[in-house]
């Protein structure tokens, strides 16, 4: 099969389309304009429609609209845009509509800047929208993983009838590196579209799609159904890797592109007689909490390693359950952590710090 050399973002783009995406609808943002960029070019040539609309706001509840009928439909947004998307996007996962939410994330708060960030990681794993509801969130750490995942992403919704979303930093988006676009390997059956608001031809009853529920003993027992399904993807849908973990010293946890960086500080420190491991997140959720039921007796501790000022580091915790101490490295605002730093740190927590 051949290898293309691609941007990130327009390696998502094309990903999806791959995958059967027919619609888009967004607006721009740096760092990831050159996505829809690609789509105004590409979809229409496979008789696909890209709408720029007049806001963030707007493009989401579009995504709401085309999610109704069925199709498969891609939004793209970087941090500040997505969370003008947060209410549109509870609407959908409320209605129980597939789409698709690409998220090449920027430093923060606010309007930020435009260079790499891990800061979105609250926004995407709890949610800036109201009530009880959760997104798959895949993250990719290249661009290959960034593809197979995409594709992956629009299986995923469909058979959940929940939106996903592919979560990269700024890094994802802007850099090159050869893809091969393959037929996803986590083949799923997919359910009938028997709900999707496509006329009714006189031969059966309307479809209502809506995510309004004034009988609170109706939203309850809808909210109890949600939790069903979200239950599912916490026992189906967890992905990560484990990295040089046998007799770990140290074990780090970092997804991402800064996952890519903590392994070339574990290979640097392994030529000094230092043993770390990593567990890489796949999925931000569900968090893989089981893996940290496989690390060794010679672990002394826990490092998260993230591009914010200490987000995922809750999680850690969370799947720790206290057995060991949990210590934390980030940079923020666009600062991007070095493998030397990384290594300095680990030194520092193993006694070997001078």
């Amino acid at each position: 099969m051949t290898r293309i050399l691609m941007k990130g973002n327009e390696a998502i783009g094309a990903a999806a389309i791959k995958a059967g995406c027919r619609y888009f609808f967004g607006y721009p943002i740096t760092p990831q304009n050159e996505l829809p960029e690609f789509m105004s070019r590409e979809l229409p040539k496979v008789d696909g429609v890209y709408v720029q609309a007049e806001s963030e706001v707007a493009a989401i509840n579009m995504v709401y609209g085309a999610a109704g009928t069925g199709a498969r439909v891609m939004t793209s947004s970087s941090s500040p845009g997505i969370a003008l998307k947060q209410e549109g996007i509870t609407y959908i996962a409320g209605a129980e509509l597939p789409c698709v939410i690409v998220n090449i994330s920027r430093g923060g708060p606010g309007l930020g800047g435009i260079q790499p960030s891990q800061a979105d990681y609250f926004q995407s794993t709890r949610g800036g929208g109201n009530g009880d509801y959760r997104l798959l969130v895949y993250a990719p750490a290249s661009l290959q993983e960034a593809v197979d995942l995409v594709i992956e992403a629009f299986d995923a919704a469909d058979y959940y009838r929940n939106p996903v979303m592919v979560i990269g930093d700024g890094m994802i988006g802007q850099m090159m590196e050869p893809v091969e676009f393959k037929e996803s390997t986590n083949k799923r059956e997919l359910p009938p579209k028997d709900w999707a608001t496509t006329g009714t031809k006189g031969k059966r009853q309307p479809n209502i799609i809506n995510s309004l529920a004034l009988e609170p003993e109706s939203l309850e027992k809808h909210n109890i159904k949600l939790n069903k399904k979200y239950k599912e993807m916490e026992e189906k849908e967890v992905k990560y890797e484990m990295y040089k973990m046998e007799e770990a010293e140290l074990v780090m946890v970092a997804y991402g592109t800064t996952a890519r960086i903590a392994k070339n500080a574990i290979d640097a420190l392994e030529e000094e007689g230092i043993k770390v491991g990593l567990i890489r997140p796949i999925t931000l959720w569900p968090f893989p909490y089981k893996a940290f039921k496989d690390i060794p007796a010679t672990t002394k501790a826990l490092l998260s390693v993230e591009m914010s000022m200490g987000q995922m580091i809750d999680d850690v915790k969370i799947a720790n359950e206290g057995r060991l101490p949990v210590e934390f490295y980030g940079r923020s605002g666009g600062m991007i952590p070095t493998p030397e730093a990384i290594a300095a740190k680990v030194k520092d927590i193993l006694g070997g710090g001078k």
